[in-house]
């Protein structure tokens, strides 16, 4: 693509809004021209504005490092130096839907990481691999607000991206019921050992709202658009538990699940094999080569050998095996905060970009 768009962050200071940077960096289509966060941030040059609160592995970009922190809430302020922005405050839920909208009413287009209008019927939620056909929603929405070009369009839940995408693809089999459990990574809390110490040698039994997440984002995801708005599936039906365990990066998800018409096993690594979405179609450049991969050892996948696989954006999966209660069973791993948050993100508003929506 020749055009190149200038891009906002919102949440700029958080471990999002980190990630995003890191990946903005450099990037062939997107120049960050905006950074913006909370008022005790804003005025702020971004280096002392993070300053002992850095969490990525890499250094603050050389180009950013000097940037000021515009403040969030003026929005017409940031509006005016982008083209589009990405969001990831850390915010209530009303006040974000409220900002979120208030940049799309502005003319900028919001590609958010946030859960605050994954809800919402007319607003996309997207994993550019297996639903991007909902974008088309997208004219809908603005109808609603009045807008030319601001719209909003989400990425779903970092979790999802460890088992939604196996499934997927044995649609054709008629999946009935799903069992998960995920073992999600400190990042997914925005925290590291040093700011969260009781997490060593520790798990917790209970993320808020994430199983309630899990269960429910998966049947928009499979939904159709009819009247305007995305109508969820009625099924696969999906329960979950979820886990907060002491990993840095990488949500893992052991997975159970039922079909209409079973499989062999030979028929579903064969569809994780091949399988490839829109992402992989246009060639965006975030777009991994190899969207799933499958391996055969029973000890594989595991989070520190395989959650960077082509920058972080493959889904693993392993241990494919028939069931006493369910069909088959299997696991899956996710880079949490690439392939499930920033990453996703970025990849959205790429596939945004090449069909249009952004212009």
């Amino acid at each position: 693509m020749s055009k190149q768009y200038r891009v906002g962050i919102v949440g700029c200071t958080g471990m999002v809004g980190q990630r995003f940077m890191t990946l903005l960096d450099g990037h062939p289509w997107f120049t960050v021209t905006a950074l913006a966060a909370s008022p005790r941030s804003a005025g702020k040059p971004y280096e002392e504005a993070v300053a002992g609160r850095w969490a990525m592995d890499t250094p603050i970009p050389e180009s950013m490092k000097s940037m000021p922190v515009l403040d969030a809430s003026q929005v017409e302020q940031v509006a005016a130096l982008v083209d589009f922005i990405f969001c990831a405050v850390d915010m209530p839920k009303a006040d974000i839907r409220a900002l979120e909208e208030a940049y799309a009413k502005a003319e900028c287009p919001v590609v958010s990481n946030n859960s605050a209008h994954r809800g919402t019927p007319d607003v996309p939620m997207i994993i550019p691999e297996l639903n991007a056909q909902h974008q088309e929603v997208i004219p809908y929405q603005r109808k609603r607000l009045g807008t030319k070009r601001g719209f909003i369009a989400v990425k779903s839940n970092c979790s999802l991206q460890s088992y939604v995408p196996a499934l997927f693809p044995l649609d054709e089999f008629g999946i009935e019921e799903v069992l998960v459990c995920t073992y999600q990574a400190i990042s997914g809390a925005g925290k590291t050992f040093e700011r969260w110490p009781e997490m060593v040698d520790n798990i917790i039994p209970y993320i808020g709202g994430e199983e309630e997440k899990s269960e429910q984002e998966p049947l928009k995801i499979w939904g159709k658009i009819e009247n305007g708005v995305i109508v969820p599936a009625q099924s696969p039906a999906f329960t979950a538990q979820c886990l907060r365990v002491p990993v840095t990066n990488g949500h893992f998800a052991a997975v159970f699940c039922r079909f209409t018409r079973k499989p062999t096993k030979e028929q579903i690594i064969e569809r994780w094999q091949s399988f490839a979405g829109r992402a992989q179609e246009l060639k965006l450049p975030s777009a991994p080569t190899h969207f799933l991969r499958y391996f055969e050892e029973d000890n594989m996948p595991q989070t520190r050998l395989h959650r960077d696989l082509e920058g972080g954006m493959t889904v693993s999966l392993g241990r494919l095996r028939e069931d006493s209660q369910y069909d088959y069973k299997f696991v899956g791993l996710s880079h949490n905060t690439l392939r499930g948050a920033a990453g996703g993100a970025v990849l959205l508003a790429e596939l945004l970009c090449a069909e249009g929506y952004m212009d």
